[in-house]
């Protein structure tokens, strides 16, 4: 790796990363231990499923074992280990999971994102950076599309909520305080490592390789932006990356590959990089989602100089390889 990915950047750096048991959370702390950063992670429960498990990851980690939730437990791992540059991926991150129960979610993604931040401000003179992961969802239902940065934080349902929230601490503590955040805000994000059945791209592969029927929870016509794990972890290193720039801080940035699918669209990309035609079975029985998002990446791409490199096509040939891999280690699909 070279320039932001590399040494020359993120080498020697002391970087906390929270959800680093995630999709994108296990491979950025790949990618930084790659570059040779020293990687503390805040976890709460062992997943040996979990790619910073199975890859052997974690063996070259400082674990921190805990939750967000936990005020001390977070001052904790940034003031012990000394830590630089936050990575503040942690959250639940299921829509139906926020519906059906929301305080838990509130806590984990409101509450957790005001620790790790106030965590940040105590400890000032430790952290230069604080990257911290928002969501489209942020943006609630909008009549006017694609999102771009200036586009209102207005959730609605409880998952979208959770994220407006945290977003808006985050631009607070930045205001108030000074302190050097970044705010990252993908659209669907998708690759190997997510074991999340219930989406679409990792439920539909599991269900074509294991010779069954996949379901679509929703009618399948929502319009989504989907963006490879690759792509999003060089998103969040390069803004973390460019949060050495004073001028950066306290922005938002949108990151997406501008190509926005509905859910039958991905469904069918799916199938043909797996090699099978399957009608799925289409329940349209999905409550809390917005029928229609997709973001604008104009900013990332004019003041950061991020663009995707990984085509729909390609992200998907390297998700169904891993998941082919994975359910063969399993013996199971």
């Amino acid at each position: 790796m070279t320039g932001v990915l590399g040494t020359s950047f993120w080498g020697g750096k002391r970087v906390l990363v929270t959800g680093a048991t995630g999709i994108v959370g296990s491979w950025l702390v790949g990618a930084l231990l790659d570059s040779a950063a020293h990687v503390v992670a805040l976890v709460r429960d062992d997943d040996p499923q979990s790619e910073l498990f199975r890859s052997g990851r974690v063996l070259n980690l400082s674990i921190v074992s805990g939750c967000l939730e936990h005020e001390e437990t977070v001052e904790r791992a940034v003031n012990e280990h000394e830590v630089d540059s936050v990575f503040h991926l942690g959250a639940q991150t299921i829509v139906s999971t926020a519906q059906r129960s929301p305080a838990p979610t509130f806590e984990s993604n409101i509450r957790g994102t005001w620790n790790v931040l106030e965590a940040c401000r105590r400890l000032d003179g430790l952290v230069q950076r604080v990257v911290v992961a928002s969501s489209d969802k942020a943006y609630g239902p909008q009549t006017s599309l694609p999102y771009t940065e200036d586009t209102p934080l207005a959730g609605v349902h409880p998952y979208e909520v959770s994220k407006s929230c945290a977003d808006l601490i985050a631009q607070s503590y930045h205001r108030a305080y000074g302190l050097p955040v970044g705010i990252a805000r993908c659209g669907n994000i998708y690759g190997g490592g997510d074991l999340n059945w219930s989406r679409i791209v990792p439920g539909t592969i599991r269900s074509l390789l294991n010779s069954s029927r996949p379901i679509i929870r929703s009618d399948g016509t929502c319009l989504r932006d989907y963006l490879f794990v690759d792509d999003a972890v060089s998103a969040y290193l390069t803004l973390g990356a460019a949060l050495a720039d004073r001028s950066i801080h306290g922005h938002a940035f949108n990151f997406s590959a501008e190509s926005p699918l509905t859910v039958m669209e991905i469904y069918r990309e799916i199938c043909a990089v797996v090699g099978q035609d399957v009608t799925p079975s289409v329940l349209g029985t999905a409550s809390g989602e917005i029928q229609h998002q997709y973001l604008s990446s104009e900013k990332a791409r004019s003041l950061l100089g991020w663009k995707p490199r990984f085509s729909l096509q390609e992200g998907l040939m390297a998700t169904v390889a891993w998941y082919r891999e994975f359910f063969s280690a399993e013996g199971k699909t």
